[in-house]
C-alpha cells in the first residue's frame, strides 16, 4: 500500500525510525548529546547543512525527528520543530517570525501565559497585539493594519471551551497576506486539521493529550516548511529544543491517541449533558452539545468535541472555590489532558493574575470551572461532580 492511503491510527502507530542492527521493534531510545562524523569533510558539510543528518541533541534527535514526522503526518505539514513545552513552542514560534514594529491580531480568548507574552513582553519588544471578541468574528479585520504580521487563535479555546470558524480565518489570512497561527492544543490533530482550513502554522502543548497521562513536557510548531526553517533557526540558536526522552514517551503516546480521545469525547458529553440538568449550573459549554453557540462549527471542523467541559456554578467565586474542596475522586490541577479527571477554577487560579475586567472579556466568569474529563468510569466521574455541586 502506499504510505497516503494509511490511515490516521496506522500511521500514528507505523512511523517509526528504521530499525537498527538489532532489529528492535519498539524505538530505542538515543540519550546522546551529539553525533560524531567520519571525517572531516563530513563534518564541514555536515555543519554546513549540506547532508540532512543529526549533529547535536539541541538540533535534532533520532527520536524527537520520529515525534517530529507523527505530527507532520497526521496534521498534513510540510515540516515542524519540536520544544520542551507548549509555551516554548508558542514563544519561539512567535519571536522567530516577528520583528520590532510588527502587529498580531488575536483573539483575545486564548492561555493566560500567551495573553502576558502578548500584553507584558512583546511591546518591550515594539510588538503589539490587538484583540478581537471571539463571537463577533465579523469585526476580525477591522484590527488588520498595515504592519499587521500575524493572525492568531485557539479553538476551542482555554478555559472558556469557545470556537472560532477555522475557514473564516483561513480566508481573512490570504486576503490580507497574513500568517495564520492555530494552537491545536484542545482539539489535538486527530479531532481537528486547522491546515485544511488554511492555517500556516499549528502549534501544541503535547503536555497535554499528546501525552496524554500527565508524564512530560512537550510543544510542537508544524506547518509550512519556510516558515518551520525560520523557527528551527531562531531555535537551534536559543536552546528549547524538546528531550529525547521526552520525545520517545510522546511519539509512544501518539500510538494510543485516537483510541483515547474516542473514550474522552464519549465521556466528556456525558458530564457535559449531566451538568446541563443541574440546578447549580448556570450554563454549560462543550462543542459538541446542541447549546453551545458555535455548535454547527464545531461539527464542520472538528471529529468529535474533545474532553474539556467548562460550567458556570451558581453562587460565583466562593461557589467556585466550595466547589473544589468537596471534590474527592477528581484531581485539583493545572494541567489537563490527562487520563485522570482534573478540576479547574481558572478565577482564582490559571487565570487570577487577570482583572475582573480582563477575564469577563475571555467568558471568564467568578464561578467558571473547568473539567478535564479523563478516562475513568465516567459515572464514578458523575457521582464525584454531583456530591460537590450538592
Amino acid at each position: 500500500m502506499n504510505e497516503q492511503e494509511f490511515g490516521f491510527e496506522t500511521q500514528a502507530i507505523r512511523t517509526q525510525l528504521e530499525r537498527t542492527q538489532f532489529q528492535e521493534h519498539s524505538v530505542p531510545l538515543y540519550l546522546t548529546s551529539s553525533f560524531v562524523f567520519e571525517d572531516a569533510e563530513d563534518m564541514r558539510a555536515s555543519f554546513a547543512e549540506e547532508k540532512d543528518r543529526n549533529i547535536y541533541s539541541r538540533y535534532s534527535n533520532p527520536n524527537t525527528n520520529e515525534f517530529i514526522d507523527k505530527i507532520c503526518k497526521m496534521e498534513g505539514a510540510e515540516s515542524g520543530f519540536a520544544f520542551a513545552s507548549g509555551m516554548a513552542a508558542v514563544y519561539s514560534t512567535l519571536a522567530a517570525l516577528l520583528n520590532s514594529g510588527d502587529h498580531i491580531v488575536s483573539a483575545s480568548s486564548v492561555f493566560g501565559a500567551t495573553h502576558s507574552l502578548f500584553i507584558n513582553y512583546f511591546p518591550k519588544w515594539g510588538i503589539e497585539t490587538s484583540y478581537f471578541n471571539i463571537d463577533e468574528p465579523e469585526t476580525i479585520e477591522s484590527f488588520i493594519r498595515p504592519n499587521t504580521k500575524i493572525l492568531f487563535a485557539e479553538s476551542p479555546t482555554n478555559p472558556a471551551v469557545d470556537i472560532i470558524d477555522l475557514e473564516l480565518l483561513g480566508a481573512i489570512a490570504k486576503k490580507h497576506n497574513l500568517i495564520l497561527i492555530i494552537d491545536n492544543c484542545f482539539a489535538t490533530p486527530y479531532l481537528q486539521q486547522p491546515i485544511k482550513w488554511g492555517a500556516h502554522l499549528v502549534v501544541h502543548s503535547a503536555t497535554k493529550l499528546i501525552d496524554g497521562q500527565g508524564r512530560v513536557l512537550g510543544g510542537i510548531t508544524v506547518g509550512d516548511a519556510e516558515l518551520i526553517q525560520k523557527i528551527y533557526l531562531f531555535s537551534r540558536l536559543t536552546g528549547p529544543s524538546l528531550s529525547p526522552f521526552n520525545a520517545w514517551v510522546l511519539s509512544k503516546s501518539l500510538e494510543t491517541l485516537a483510541i483515547r480521545l474516542d473514550r474522552h469525547c464519549e465521556n466528556a458529553l456525558k458530564v457535559a449533558t449531566f451538568l446541563e440538568s443541574h440546578p447549580q449550573v448556570n450554563k454549560v459549554k462543550y462543542p459538541f452539545l446542541k447549546s453551545h453557540p458555535q455548535y454547527e462549527i464545531a461539527k464542520k471542523q472538528m471529529k468529535l468535541g474533545g474532553n474539556i467541559v467548562a460550567f458556570e456554578i451558581k453562587g460565583g467565586l466562593e461557589a467556585g472555590r466550595a466547589f473544589l474542596d468537596k471534590i474527592r475522586l477528581c484531581s485539583l490541577s493545572p494541567n489537563l489532558g490527562d487520563t485522570r479527571t482534573i478540576v479547574t477554577h481558572p478565577a482564582s487560579t490559571t487565570h487570577s493574575k487577570l482583572t475582573v475586567e480582563e477575564r469577563l472579556a475571555v467568558s471568564i466568569t467568578d464561578g467558571l470551572v473547568r473539567v478535564s474529563v479523563g478516562l475513568e468510569t465516567v459515572e464514578d466521574v458523575i457521582a464525584d461532580l454531583k456530591q460537590a455541586l450538592s
